[in-house]
């Protein structure tokens, strides 16, 4: 039985949430047992919901009752997967005292440093400064969707842009983006905004699209699917710029959070995007360097593995998969 334990709020984002739903997708392929642990957000319960996903809430700011070891002892967990960016120290004890494996994603928490493993997908930078007793790092162990497989092509030609800055889009940066675009013209044929279901900033992006010829869209059935309807996208620097990626849709990033950063420049380098910054100086001119937009899409297929999920299920020896 595996038990992922993921933690959302609206400056954290759905991110963590959505990777774990890819994961439940093989997990229920493979008819393997598991539990999703939460916190009570609002925002995460709501889309499980929509999902049809039954989950455990948990006060994941409560370091002292041991929730976790009456958990592992309650659903008889085998195997314990974080997915919270910072793990700590008594977390982690909690879970690794049962005598069980203890995995993380992309955590440099204090309690990281125990884990068996840590699957630094999203880390590129650095690497040796990343905790665990074992270090998974890079593109390899990325959990993206299944759905990519389906929906991913070549581009040749930009004329539909999507600006899409992540589920809550914290510090408002799709308004600044939406201005650019409206002082540009030139630089575009087709615009969308896509908003994610927790943006609060709904109400002011549809106001400032009126008379611009934006299209403003909010919580879109399948964004993979969505993605697939466009050329070019303006997006942060998180999962979705990564699924872009593997996808062959080329992006210009923009870092809402410092983590975020060492993204935007990976893809960059590897040739399938532009990185525009850290959102605070973001710098959208950089859009008018693109000239080779099919470069970009087919770099994109090529640098993003769409085996992370089996990767990963292979090394926590998930569903007879044990590597």
């Amino acid at each position: 039985m595996l038990a992922i334990c993921v933690e959302c709020s609206h400056q954290r984002g759905m991110g963590h949430l959505f990777r774990a739903l890819n994961l439940i997708h093989m997990l229920e392929h493979l008819q393997e047992p598991y539990v999703l642990i939460v916190n009570e957000d609002a925002g995460a319960l709501r889309i499980l919901e929509q999902w049809c996903i039954e989950a455990v809430t948990a006060d994941l700011r409560d370091l002292t009752s041991d929730w976790e070891g009456a958990l592992i002892r309650e659903y008889q967990i085998t195997v314990w997967l974080n997915d919270r960016l910072d793990t700590s120290y008594e977390t982690a004890r909690h879970v690794t005292d049962t005598g069980i494996p203890l995995y993380t994603i992309d955590d440099m928490g204090e309690g990281a440093a125990l884990a068996d493993g840590n699957f630094a997908s999203l880390i590129f930078e650095d690497v040796e400064r990343v905790p665990g007793r074992k270090v998974y790092a890079g593109c390899d162990y990325l959990i993206l969707n299944p759905q990519i497989e389906t929906y991913r092509r070549e581009r040749s030609k930009v004329e539909n842009i999507l600006v899409t800055l992540g589920g809550s889009d914290t510090y408002g940066v799709t308004l600044r983006v939406m201005e650019y675009f409206r002082r540009h013209k030139e630089l575009h044929k087709k615009i969308t905004i896509l908003l994610g279901p927790d943006a609060v900033i709904e109400s002011e992006v549809r106001r400032a699209a009126e008379g611009t010829g934006f299209t403003v869209v909010s919580a879109v059935p399948s964004l993979i699917c969505f993605l697939a309807e466009f050329d070019l996208a303006v997006t942060g620097g998180g999962v979705t710029a990564l699924e872009a990626a593997a996808s062959g849709l080329p992006c210009v990033v923009v870092a809402n959070e410092i983590h975020e950063i060492q993204i935007g420049r990976y893809l960059e380098r590897q040739g399938c995007a532009l990185f525009a910054g850290y959102y605070k100086e973001m710098d959208l001119e950089r859009i008018t360097e693109i000239r080779d937009i099919g470069a970009m899409s087919r770099r994109g297929m090529e640098t993003v593995s769409l085996s992370g999920a089996a990767r990963i299920c292979g090394i926590m020896g998930i569903g007879g998969m044990g590597i």
